[in-house]
């Protein structure tokens, strides 16, 4: 009983982090466009860093995904 419910733990802890990988490349997506559009270098640079952020995010979790196979 006790491994199935940790391996609920996991899969609901690997959904979290998907979702938090999209929700910062979106939002570094946003900071990047709003700073091009007011010319803004740092708002654009750190909207470039959230997106990394969440690419490497996602990037960590299908390389998870793929070993669990």
């Amino acid at each position: 009983m006790s491994i199935e419910f940790e391996k609920r733990d996991v899969s609901v802890v690997a959904k979290d982090q998907k979702a938090k990988a999209k929700v910062e490349q979106a939002k570094g997506k946003v900071e990047e466009t709003a700073g091009r559009a007011v010319g803004n270098e740092g708002l654009t640079a750190k909207g470039r860093a959230e997106k990394a952020k969440g690419d490497v995010r996602q990037a960590k979790e299908k390389a998870k995904d793929a070993f669990k196979r």
